[in-house]
């Protein structure tokens, strides 16, 4: 017992010595994003925890409607909507204009639930012009898209799970429109090794660290031609699928 016991000791120690020097880590470093209980702010690059706080943002609406805010996302709150089953949403809003801090979205006034307009307009900043700007050297202009909201099941089956389109906590992405007039699609462009193809696998691998699911065509064939992101809140276990 008494071996038990300074083994208890040691693990425990240990423990708390991991989190302060992680707590030194991320404070020295000077981002707070990386740090699990700060605030979350849109403005920031992405951390270790921005991902799960911004899934977090699916049980807080005012709390996401004021990141948005904060980050000069400009958006209207859309009234609260429901339907079959588990279809609806009451954390619905639509971008209203681009600009600096908002892009284009086709067709024009894509309606999202928050936490995903969230995660939307942090993916653009540091993820897709970033990409842009590194495989063409331009940026994107626009952002093709094949909506949010569905009030349907997972594949449009009769039964089974809701899919998170019922909740408009999902959008799927078909393409991208660069300044220069270039398209780039999901469904012509993601096979191969160019220019086109890397980028669409950048802003792929991007999206996983800001959604909580992320599908692309290497999950299967129902998502040949477009991204599929979407922030399914999976409680304390908080699991993120990336594909």
């Amino acid at each position: 017992m008494a071996v038990l016991r300074r083994l208890a000791g040691v693990l425990v120690f240990g423990g708390i010595a991991l989190a302060l020097a992680f707590i030194a880590w991320a404070a020295l470093r000077g981002r707070p994003q990386d740090l699990p209980w700060t605030p979350l702010d849109l403005g920031q690059p992405v951390g270790l925890f921005t991902g799960r706080k911004l899934t977090a943002l699916t049980e807080d609406f005012p709390a996401c409607r004021a990141a948005l805010d904060r980050a000069g996302v400009r958006y209207t709150a859309l009234p609260p909507r429901s339907g079959a089953g588990q279809c609806g949403y009451r954390d619905g809003i639509r971008f209203t204009a681009s600009g600096a801090r908002n892009i284009a979205f086709v067709p024009a006034g894509l309606g999202v639930a928050c936490p995903v307009g969230a995660a939307l307009a942090m993916w653009e900043w540091d993820v897709v012009q970033p990409a842009a700007e590194a495989e063409f050297g331009k940026r994107v202009v626009s952002i093709d898209h094949f909506g949010s909201y569905s009030c349907r099941r997972i594949y449009g089956r009769d039964a089974g799970n809701w899919s998170e389109h019922s909740t408009a906590d999902a959008v799927d992405i078909a393409g991208f429109r660069l300044t220069d007039g270039t398209r780039i699609t999901v469904a012509r462009d993601w096979k191969g090794d160019d220019g086109k193809a890397r980028f669409l696998r950048r802003v792929r691998d991007g999206a996983c660290k800001l959604f909580a699911t992320t599908l692309s065509p290497d999950y299967n064939a129902a998502h040949r031609d477009h991204l599929h992101l979407d922030q399914a809140n999976r409680g304390a276990m908080g699991w993120r699928a990336c594909r």
